[in-house]
């Protein structure tokens, strides 16, 4: 896969992006932190950062109503310049500027995921997706094990506004491989003249597939228990005997575990199809939350890497049907749909499992979690054909890009 130009230059872009966005992530709550002192403000940039996913099917339209190549640029140059006004805050008058860059950094990050899905699908060869998807996922980890490293770095030795300025640089560097991708669009069909209905093309279309729907939906309910799992880390690191600061490790582990099924992922799906993989992966998953709840250091290891190893299966495979079975001009818009009902359960479930944790034992909400994924890969397994109902019409014109 790697001799094809243009994933070549598409996986530079992600690890360029990527290491820019999470040294960000890290810095930014940690920035406000510091002007304020105040933890419920430092965790208010992670809300702005996510909060635009919940308009992921509206904001998916633009991914759809522009070439993606340009609207990647464009994108790209726009959070350049925002980023550079965040070198002025210095005091907390300044927060409202950080949050209002944040929020729309989120946005700008689902339209920019949701225009990457679709020229990817165009630009690289179908047989090869589930690989690229798989080596996307390992860059992504890769860069999240290593750039909170470098953007806490430079926030020591410059502040917030050298991690502000690194962020910048790496939308300019991803511009410029952007660029350089040698790829055919033709213009986008003219869409209809409300943007509530180019809206509801993308949704319906989802919904209606046979294939796409339970995939989905099994992701979403993946990353919802996998939310709550995260939320009880601390809670597992308590149990066994450390500091808080032993969670970084356990995540250097997990982190370690998807960077390998991410190289493995094309292999496994051409050997056992889309829906046993995620479902493989899913009952991995399972078996590793719902033995954290044991208190030993060598088997807390053990479950963080098939943490690790398991999740990104289900979404690997979602990513990968989206793109191979939606038609060209409704990528974008069901690319972010399937983004918003994948991801946004996470967030549900960070927020819940903070507050069950409080309530409850995390050894039982473990094993609880658990059983709820192994319910979640049995369904997959139980209907592997999907339902019965006919894929529902693509409008005219979709042809491949």
């Amino acid at each position: 896969m790697l001799r094809d130009g243009n994933a070549r230059l598409y996986l530079t872009g992600v690890v360029i992006s990527g290491f820019g966005t999470s040294a960000l992530w890290l810095a930014s709550g940690v920035w406000v932190k510091d002007l304020t002192g105040s933890d419920g403000l430092a965790a208010l940039c992670m809300l702005a950062m996510w909060a635009p996913t919940l308009a992921g099917p509206l904001l998916g339209t633009l991914a759809d109503r522009f070439r993606r190549r340009t609207l990647l640029i464009a994108v790209s140059l726009l959070m350049a310049v925002l980023l550079l006004t965040l070198c002025s805050v210095d005091s907390p008058r300044g927060l409202w500027l950080l949050y209002a860059v944040l929020f729309v950094y989120g946005a700008s990050g689902v339209v920019h995921d949701a225009a990457e899905s679709a020229l990817i699908a165009a630009a690289v060869d179908r047989s090869l997706l589930g690989d690229f998807n798989g080596l996307r996922m390992t860059a992504n980890e890769g860069m999240k094990l290593l750039a909170p490293l470098a953007g806490a770095g430079l926030y020591a030795g410059y502040g917030g506004a050298g991690v502000v300025v690194l962020d910048a640089v790496t939308f300019l560097l991803a511009t410029v491989v952007y660029a350089c991708l040698r790829v055919r669009e033709d213009r986008p069909p003219a869409p209809p003249d409300r943007v509530r209905g180019r809206t509801a093309e993308g949704v319906s279309y989802l919904w209606g597939h046979p294939a796409l729907r339970p995939l989905v939906l099994a992701g979403g309910a993946t990353m919802l228990c996998a939310g709550l799992s995260g939320a009880l880390v601390y809670a597992v690191v308590d149990a066994l005997g450390h500091s808080p600061a032993y969670a970084g490790v356990l995540y250097a582990v997990q982190g370690a575990g998807s960077v390998i099924v991410g190289l493995l992922s094309g292999a496994a799906l051409r050997r056992l199809g889309e829906r046993r993989f995620a479902a493989y992966g899913i009952a991995v998953l399972a078996v590793g939350v719902a033995l954290r709840a044991v208190p030993d250091d060598p088997l807390a290891w053990v479950c963080c890497l098939a943490i690790g190893a398991g999740l990104p299966a289900v979404l690997i495979v979602a990513l990968t049907a989206v793109q191979r079975e939606t038609p060209g001009p409704l990528l974008g818009r069901v690319t972010a749909t399937a983004n918003t009902l994948v991801y946004t359960p996470n967030v549900v479930g960070l927020a819940a499992g903070a507050a069950l944790v409080e309530l409850f034992d995390h050894r039982l909400l473990l094993v609880v979690l658990g059983l709820a994924l192994a319910a979640t890969a049995t369904t997959l397994l139980r209907h592997p054909a999907g339902d019965n109902r006919a894929v529902p019409a693509a409008p005219p014109g979709d042809g491949p890009a």
